[in-house]
């Protein structure tokens, strides 16, 4: 990618050098809002509040103990916030008319809002997303379906849809998402963007999940969707306050997953996958097959587990009747219910044995690489039913070992996981950002 700066990087530029006011860019963003099909890339924002944020943030950030080369890092940069996440002001709905009807309008911010607001980033509303952030393919009854803007005929996948929608139709530069299962990782990979999924814990480090609705506590973490590559380190100082080196070595040791494991990749998927191993081995990266035959029990292990912890974070609220929400979202609840806790019990070894079987192979690698979905395409009004243990097959794995992600865009919704072992976010975001592919 060279030295020439991001498009965010000039934008920020910009606004640091007044050459343009934040109010200015989040009316620019706000004009390209719920430019899809289903015009609910968001599920609430408030054109009047958006500018007048902007105005609160240029005046408190203009003030003399804030020079302009010390402004935080999101200043006056047009960011949407996944509605799984309380922000004063309005009501969060997870996805689902239950909770629009019954949580009131929220007076605090979660702490994913409060830090991004001290960071000098302007909200320009709450994304659309899967009911209860459950699904991978952005299928919304409630809301409906988030379709991508620069195709109607494409979902954004799930669960973070209304996030990549909105980063892709322009009225954010980058999309607070969640991930569980994959729904940073596939959305931004179905609408040809980064993503960047942080190290199980990381979130809890830096107490981000007061004021979120979690889906599956064994399994979340927090993350953003954007364009480029090289803003990865920005965001995550922004949100975690993490400092990436600027200069990293390319010659690392990468491992690609086994061909086997790739029998069910479309023809882009696989192009990609080819080009992502020429491209790391050009760049400097010793690239080794590692084999995962192993990794096919991922799902198996990931699924009970988080439908046992989804139905009892649901269960105050419903009474244990899931049948407020739609269907298949409300069979899963159900059945994670019925688990017994032996059961459950059962699963958590075998994720333990999982992990560090990971843990081991990262021993030899200091890298992983495997594509983020199967699929390049979800066509909009098919049938989806198989769509999500196949997707599944390829991000539960990560979320198993609990590594940090980050997703790498190619052409024709096509992406590759490029993963480290936890807690080595830094690393691995410093890496992402000096690639060219």
């Amino acid at each position: 990618m060279g030295k020439e700066a991001s498009p965010l990087e000039k934008l920020r530029t910009e606004i640091l050098n007044g050459a343009i006011s934040p109010r200015e860019v989040a009316e620019r963003a706000l004009k390209n809002a719920n430019q899809n099909a289903g015009r609910n890339v968001y599920i609430s924002r408030d054109e009047n509040w958006t500018p007048r944020e902007a105005d609160r943030i240029q005046k408190e950030f203009s003030k003399n103990e804030f020079p302009s080369k010390e402004k935080p890092p999101l200043f006056g940069l047009p960011i949407s916030l996944k509605d799984c996440f309380d922000l004063e002001g309005f009501r969060t709905t997870a996805g689902t008319r239950f909770y629009a009807q019954k949580n009131e309008i929220t007076r605090a911010d979660s702490a994913v809002a409060k830090n991004l607001r001290a960071q000098g980033a302007v909200i320009t509303g709450k994304t659309n997303l899967h009911p209860l952030a459950y699904g991978i393919t952005g299928e919304n009854p409630d809301f409906g379906d988030c379709l991508q803007p620069a195709d109607a005929t494409l979902l954004t996948g799930g669960s973070t849809s209304g996030g990549a929608a909105s980063v892709q139709e322009g009225s954010a530069v980058a999309a607070i998402g969640t991930d569980t299962g994959g729904s940073i990782r596939v959305p931004a990979a179905l609408c040809g963007l980064a993503g960047y999924r942080a190290s199980i814990g990381l979130a809890w480090e830096c107490d981000l999940w007061r004021g979120g609705v979690h889906l599956a506590q064994s399994f979340d973490t927090l993350g953003w969707i954007f364009r480029d590559l090289r803003d990865a380190p920005l965001l995550a100082e922004g949100l975690f306050g993490l400092h990436v080196p600027r200069e990293t070595s390319l010659q690392v040791k990468v491992g690609a997953i086994a061909p086997e494991f790739l029998h069910d990749c479309d023809a882009h998927v696989l192009a990609a996958f080819a080009s992502c191993k020429q491209s790391l081995a050009a760049s400097g990266a010793g690239v080794q097959t590692f084999n995962a035959a192993y990794w096919e029990d991922a799902l198996s292990i990931y699924a009970p587990i988080q439908a046992n912890e989804a139905a009892a974070i649901h269960a105050q609220a419903t009474g244990g009747d899931f049948s407020c929400f739609p269907a298949p979202i409300n069979e899963r609840l159900a059945w994670g219910a019925s688990l017994s806790a032996l059961e459950v019990q059962c699963q958590r070894q075998r994720h333990a044995e999982f992990r560090n079987r990971v843990d081991a192979l990262f021993q030899s690698f200091d890298f992983l690489i495997l594509p983020c979905s199967p699929i390049s395409k979800l066509e909009a009004g098919k049938d989806h039913t198989q769509t999500r243990p196949k997707i599944l097959r390829y991000t539960t794995p990560l979320s198993l070992a609990g590594t940090p992600v980050v997703t790498l865009p190619f052409p024709n919704g096509a992406a590759i996981q490029l993963s480290a072992p936890r807690g080595q976010d830094s690393r691995l975001l410093a890496y992402a950002a000096a690639l060219v592919i």
